[in-house]
């Protein structure tokens, strides 16, 4: 599992993982309808490109989607604890 395998290489602290997602998209010049499921991961900027060469590599689809969102405050111990388990990224 993506989710399981980017936590243990600490490429992310924590991963969510939201299952029966129905995505719509736009796919070789036609609309498809897929069964997938969305994780939201949980770590820092300096890893970004890691962790999509890491999906890339690991992933069954030809384009993962694979997007990340500036954090912009929240909790500092929530925060804090991110960097921690990051700290040492390493593949298994």
């Amino acid at each position: 599992m993506i989710a399981k395998t980017l936590v243990e290489e600490r490429l992310v602290a924590c991963a969510n993982v939201y299952e029966g997602v129905t995505s719509f998209y736009w796919w070789q010049g036609k609309i498809e309808q897929d069964q997938e499921c969305s994780i939201i991961c949980k770590s820092k900027e300096s890893l970004c490109d890691s962790i999509t060469q890491r999906v890339k590599e690991i992933h069954s689809a030809d384009c993962p989607c694979v997007v990340f969102l500036p954090i912009e405050g929240g909790n500092k111990d929530f925060l804090k604890w991110i960097n921690q388990e990051t700290a040492k990224p390493t593949k298994t």
